[in-house]
């Protein structure tokens, strides 16, 4: 079986690049997705709503997100809670595709998560500051936010140093998917 961890900063496009190279060649785990399901536990979310005295947990993402840019603190004492979950779901996805060729992970905090160990190969999606800008505002996010998480996550030159593949997403998607298949026929 062959490991392949997709990485790369804030709206890089890991995640359009993570469809590209799976597609028709193995499973998918998604933290993106892992962290959605964990929201919609009831357990989870009452735990939440305590831990982060919020009052209506209809609105905790929302509730979350105001307590994190009033205090970046917030954001730390979230990750403790929701990255050993993550991992675990992690672990199960990887367990229950144990026989398949290739799996394919896509995780934005892998190396600030020291997983690269865990991984055959690391692809990292690199695209300016800028342009990751405009595509976290365009769903709906703040540029406020955008620095905060963007802040939090290592620097790209550092990234680099970690992983086997960089793949730049600056243009179009054709651009992106001729790079990614140019790395992908190596694995197959």
């Amino acid at each position: 079986m062959i490991k392949i961890g997709i990485t790369g900063s804030l709206s890089s496009g890991k995640t359009t690049a993570s469809k590209i190279l799976s597609t028709g060649r193995g499973p998918l785990f998604s933290a993106d997705n892992a962290v959605q399901e964990i929201y919609k536990n009831k357990n989870f979310k009452i735990f939440i709503s305590k831990k982060f005295r919020v009052k209506n947990n209809k609105q905790l993402k929302s509730s979350l997100k105001k307590l994190i840019l009033k205090n970046k603190a917030n954001l730390s004492k979230l990750e403790k809670i929701i990255h050993p979950l993550v991992r675990k779901k992690m672990m199960k996805f990887t367990l229950k595709n144990k026989n398949k060729k290739m799996l394919f992970y896509e995780i934005p905090l892998l190396i600030e998560s020291k997983l690269t160990k865990f991984f055959n190969t690391v692809v990292f999606i690199k695209s300016k500051y800028k342009i990751r800008l405009e595509r976290f505002k365009s769903k709906r996010g703040n540029k406020k936010m955008f620095d905060l998480l963007d802040n939090k996550q290592m620097k790209d030159h550092k990234k680099i140093k970690f992983c086997d593949h960089v793949v730049v997403n600056e243009k179009n998607l054709k651009i992106l998917k001729k790079n990614l298949s140019t790395i992908i026929t190596k694995y197959e």
